[in-house]
């Protein structure tokens, strides 16, 4: 049954992510379920992450310049790739965001002792941020809400979109598509970065 429950559950994130990218207006009702679905996988969800889950993510980073002052990770979780944004970027104030509460709460507990690194609940289609209040925006196995991505990332500042098995992961946007809407938004300078078993899309907004 616990199998038959994944199995549903990564058709239904896949399901949730086509119709979010293809038809923003009907995201609120495909939202309860998802929110529901990761606030029930809060409690095991760092247990279900493989040892290379986040290497598109780092691979990506590696290449951004710096500095880098704010950085938010949408769709955060848990907190990993928040957490791999403040490792790798001492000095930046990191916020990582996620619609489920129970998966910030974890987040929050892991960060305790970290200053520069805090966690909020948001829903990734509606970011409570000022425009262009981030000189990072990172999105790792996350439906990309090019609108709002592209609202709050700086001018000149980069963002990244990262797949963790790449088209077989269960929210997956084709490159074609990510290049397409973020052109059409700005960004440019786009490169593609193969790493583990996935892949990333690295967007700088000009």
């Amino acid at each position: 049954m616990t199998e038959l429950k994944q199995r549903l559950g990564r058709s239904y994130a896949r399901f949730a992510t086509n119709v979010a990218v293809r038809f923003p207006r009907l995201w609120p009702l495909v939202r309860p379920l998802v929110r529901k679905q990761f606030d029930l996988l809060a409690p095991v969800w760092d247990t279900m992450r493989s040892p290379d889950a986040f290497a598109p993510l780092e691979a990506a980073l590696a290449t951004v310049k710096e500095p880098v002052g704010d950085a938010l990770d949408v769709g955060t979780g848990t907190g990993a790739a928040a957490f791999a944004i403040a490792d790798r970027f001492s000095t930046a104030r990191v916020v990582g965001v996620d619609i489920a509460p129970e998966m910030v709460e974890r987040a929050r507990q892991k960060a305790r002792d970290r200053k520069n690194l805090s966690f909020e609940h948001a829903d990734a289609s509606s970011l409570p941020y000022e425009r262009a209040s981030f000189d990072l925006v990172t999105a790792a196995n996350m439906i990309p809400f090019f609108g709002e991505l592209a609202r709050v990332v700086r001018p000149g500042g980069t963002l990244v979109v990262a797949f963790s098995l790449g088209p077989a992961t269960p929210i997956y946007v084709k490159s074609e598509r990510m290049r397409k809407e973020l052109g059409a938004r700005g960004f440019t300078e786009f490169a593609e970065i193969e790493a583990g078993r996935g892949s990333a899309l690295v967007a700088r907004k000009s």
